[in-house]
């Protein structure tokens, strides 16, 4: 750990002082709860110039929709996410995610759009005695040859073999959300699936966003067939870990068939991993556990994984089974 560089603290008490604060500045950050910027900060990853204090903007809601959907404020914590009452009755799937969110701790600091903008994990990233290609493209990528038993085995670049963390991003991407976006120009709207960038030859940058973008919120919409979801994710540790693998599920049966179906992966990409092979075997098909293993075994489609973690392709797989047949007896 290094000494974390000198830097200057602003709060301002509205978006448009928040984004003129870091548009001027190069070298600023926006802070919410803190919980991952602050580690990478204390080892030496990142040096912001100015931290400017996004936490009390008036995003901490969750509210309804006029067609029946949420927006989800970029300041919601995981902990008030995975217990508000309206989440878990009509998103089973992300009050689990959130409620899987690192520790109690984790959860009660942390926000939302924190959630999504965590770097993606490697050990390699936050240690600046090696190289690595996020933090210095060109540096090389050390992982590739040397520990990556808990990394990428599909969406990588030979320039980067690191999974993206969040598990809130697997389940909003199972959900079709829209990632609301203020920045110099505008108001605009991302879909999740859209938001993170592939590593390729520079993997600096995980997501769409510019210099002074700031996320205001996730529109999820209306719940559908999301009232019979879930989320599952496997780690080293029961608490305060990352996925090595994570699925989220939204599945509708009606007479005994596959009416709507989407799957997000987690703990296998730079990004969330949407099942769409999986998913379009699904569609229409009889609801049966034979079914259920058929579509699985179609994921992570393209999967070439590494040296010491070909592993995940079966847990994804025996995980993904599991979780639509469990899901499938429940709506019967």
């Amino acid at each position: 750990m290094v000494p974390v560089r000198p830097f200057d603290y602003e709060r301002p008490w509205n978006i448009d002082a928040a984004l003129a604060a870091v548009r001027d500045t190069p070298g600023a950050m926006y802070l919410g709860g803190g919980t991952n910027l602050i580690d990478l900060m204390r080892l030496g990853v990142l040096a912001p110039e100015l931290l400017v204090d996004v936490s009390r903007l008036p995003f901490d809601r969750v509210e309804e929709t006029g067609d029946g959907g949420l927006v989800i404020g970029a300041a919601v914590r995981s902990a008030d996410l995975a217990s508000h009452l309206g989440v878990r009755r009509r998103y089973p799937v992300l009050a689990q995610a959130a409620l899987s969110v690192g520790s109690a701790q984790i959860r009660n600091m942390g926000t939302v759009a924190g959630n999504l903008l965590q770097r993606t994990r490697c050990a390699y990233f936050t240690d600046v005695t090696k190289p690595c290609n996020k933090r210095e493209p060109g540096s090389g990528c050390p992982a590739v040859d040397g520990v990556h038993r808990n990394l990428a085995v599909v969406g990588y670049s030979p320039s980067c073999v690191a999974t993206h963390p969040s598990d809130l991003a697997v389940a909003f991407a199972a959900l079709d959300a829209v990632v609301r976006i203020e920045g110099a120009t505008g108001p605009r709207r991302v879909p999740i699936t859209a938001f993170y960038r592939d590593p390729g030859d520079d993997p600096r940058q995980d997501t769409v966003l510019e210099h002074a973008d700031l996320i205001t919120g996730i529109e999820v919409p209306p719940a559908g067939a999301a009232a019979h979801s879930a989320y599952r994710k496997v780690c080293d540790r029961t608490s305060f870990a990352f996925a090595v693998v994570s699925v989220a599920v939204v599945l509708e049966v009606t007479a005994g068939a596959v009416r709507d179906c989407r799957i997000a992966l987690g703990g296998v990409a730079p990004k969330p991993w949407r099942a769409e092979r999986a998913e379009e075997v699904l569609y229409g098909a009889d609801a049966t556990e034979e079914n259920f293993a058929r579509a699985a075994r179609t994921e992570p489609a393209g999967a070439r994984p590494l040296r010491d973690n070909g592993y995940k392709v079966p847990l994804v797989r025996n995980l993904l089974t599991r979780t639509l047949i469990d899901l499938a007896k429940k709506g019967a």
